[in-house]
């Protein structure tokens, strides 16, 4: 599933937050988008899964406009048609993805029946992930709400890819997991990009590990992409660690 950015603005205010005249993100790519705080990456993220509104321009998944937008219809219009790429996008950008007062088993079956996934197809989906929630999640008896940040983050992130998607966002992956956990979400990330060619995009300040997983690299700053980078077997790392060191 391609991704495509025309003439996309956000401003609030007097600051421009995002502004990419173009940009192709190609099917089955892994993209990493990296860049100091307020680069815009996360404004970027939800922009293309439309949780929030744009100035001026357009994405496209897959051909179709993730607002649904036409020439003679305004992008609040709200049809089956125009949803349709939300059935094949996994995602999770903060807590607030989360139900709170469900428990864990709730709250992946919820997201099963989003996605007509049958309850049984998601217990066998839910044992690939077994290493990441250790004994930690299922069976606990816990609400969401009571877990911590980090087992919070590991639940949002097999949501997002329990469905097996074909289209991946996921802002900061790593953030409160301790380094064990964080090896196998990298992991995991690359054998669903390698196994079902699913396009991801994954914001990170975590250098490594994005040079390790992306076979591309987007450098945002001030809300603009500087630097688009092809990353193989990490071979954007160095320039990457030039350009922060500069910035330090």
């Amino acid at each position: 599933m391609e991704i495509r950015i025309e003439n996309l603005k956000k401003i609030y205010g007097e600051k421009v937050a995002l502004d990419i005249p173009a940009l192709d993100i190609r099917s089955g790519e892994l993209v990493g988008l990296v860049g100091n705080n307020g680069a815009g990456k996360t404004t970027l993220l939800r922009l293309i899964l439309d949780l929030i509104k744009a100035d001026s321009g357009r994405v496209f998944s897959d051909g179709q406009d993730v607002t649904g937008a036409t020439d003679d219809r305004p992008a609040t219009f709200t049809s089956v048609e125009n949803i349709a790429w939300k059935r094949y996008t996994g995602s999770f950008i903060d807590g607030r993805f989360l139900i709170d007062f469900y428990t864990p088993e709730e709250y992946f079956a919820f997201i099963g029946r989003l996605y007509g996934i049958a309850q049984e197809t998601i217990d066998e989906r839910l044992e690939q992930f077994r290493p990441l929630m250790h004994d930690e999640v299922l069976g606990t008896k816990k609400y969401l709400r009571d877990f911590s940040e980090g087992n919070r983050q590991k639940i949002g992130i097999i949501g997002a890819m329990m469905i097996r998607p074909k289209v991946l966002l996921l802002d900061e992956p790593f953030n409160y997991l301790d380094p064990s956990s964080q090896i196998v979400v990298a992991r995991m990330i690359a054998e669903l990009n390698r196994t079902l060619g699913t396009t991801t995009i994954i914001s990170s300040h975590n250098l490594s590990f994005v040079s390790d997983i992306s076979t591309r690299i987007l450098l945002l700053e001030k809300g603009k992409v500087i630097k688009d980078l092809p990353n193989i077997e990490g071979s954007a790392i160095e320039e990457l660690n030039d350009y922060f060191n500069a910035e330090a």
